[in-house]
């Protein structure tokens, strides 16, 4: 008769753990937020301007009421199954059982999370910089004098973005998303620097170039990536930015975005540990089945090469 330990598919301990576990320098998340599905494929909602039209919403009484829908069905999906694990030989077991508040259990899912994450961050910069995924309406490559590290004057271009993405959707965007180290090179940009001179003191910020672009959130896009253990790393989000339009009270997929991360519910979760008898060790694994989509094109703008 097999015990409770034998019977589960998931360490509900760890897997609490790892839902909980961030990685500050991941960013996709503001562009592709989770929504939980309960299949692992289906269609992406797409939507147009049914929610915009002025409907006649008069009606006679007894007469029948005119409906509206809001979204439709467009690209199919399939959620992806991403699975790693990370092995705890018992030797480094013995020896962190002898120093407190050590729990190796947790460093192996957290370290295989955290490389997990990272692949997902990937996967949402390569979507959202791909300039095939946008209209020529909705997209721009700087060079020379207009790159914001030079004479540029980044606030005309993300007010040209801007109007782009409101023609388009009818909202303003809410989202920026720059290259790393972007707040520091646009601190010595012309046009930064002297719209904020008056209002910012020394040092140009994020809240501040927020108020500058007139959008809620930017950030950078800091993480890195490298192709082998040897290799340099690469910056994840390169240097484009991402303008967008994403909803901040985000409850379900049928809520106009420019993306979605769709997320298998109940994942992630970390898989009970199991005993490697040839390798004297115990491994831990986590399993994630998401893909990230973009769902309306028309909310987004990719700004190219915004530095040198």
């Amino acid at each position: 008769m097999q015990n409770l330990v034998q019977v589960r598919v998931v360490d509900p301990i760890l897997t609490t753990f790892v839902r909980g576990y961030t990685n500050n320098e991941l960013v996709g998340q503001l562009l592709f937020p989770n929504v939980d599905v309960d299949v692992s494929g289906g269609q992406v909602l797409e939507f147009g301007k049914e929610a915009f039209l002025l409907y006649d919403t008069q009606r006679a009484p007894g007469s029948a009421t005119k409906r509206v829908e809001l979204g439709y069905l467009g690209k199919p999906y399939a959620l992806e199954i991403h699975s790693l694990e990370a092995m705890v030989p018992d030797q480094h077991g013995r020896d962190a059982a002898l120093v407190p508040g050590i729990n190796l259990g947790q460093e192996a899912v957290g370290l295989t999370f955290d490389a997990m994450a990272l692949k997902l961050e990937y996967q949402r910069a390569k979507l959202a910089r791909d300039p095939n995924n946008y209209a020529a309406s909705n997209k721009i490559v700087l060079s020379g004098t207009a790159q914001w590290d030079a004479n540029g004057v980044p606030k005309a271009d993300i007010t040209a973005g801007a109007s782009a993405i409101r023609a388009q959707t009818g909202k303003k965007p809410n989202v920026l998303i720059l290259p790393p180290m972007g707040i520091s090179k646009l601190d010595r940009n012309a046009d930064v620097r002297d719209r904020l001179k008056y209002t910012n003191g020394k040092t140009v910020t994020g809240q501040a170039l927020a108020d500058y672009f007139e959008v809620e959130t930017v950030v950078e896009g800091g993480a890195v990536y490298a192709t082998s253990a040897t290799g340099n790393f690469i910056d994840v989000w390169g240097k484009d930015a991402v303008l967008a339009y994403v909803p901040k009270n985000f409850r379900s997929m049928r809520a106009p975005s420019y993306g979605y991360t769709y997320n298998l519910a109940g994942n992630p979760n970390v898989a009970v540990p199991y005993r490697d008898n040839n390798r004297r060790s115990w491994v831990y694994g986590v399993d994630h089945e998401r893909a990230p989509v973009i769902a309306g094109a028309g909310a987004g703008y990719l700004l190219q090469n915004i530095f040198s």
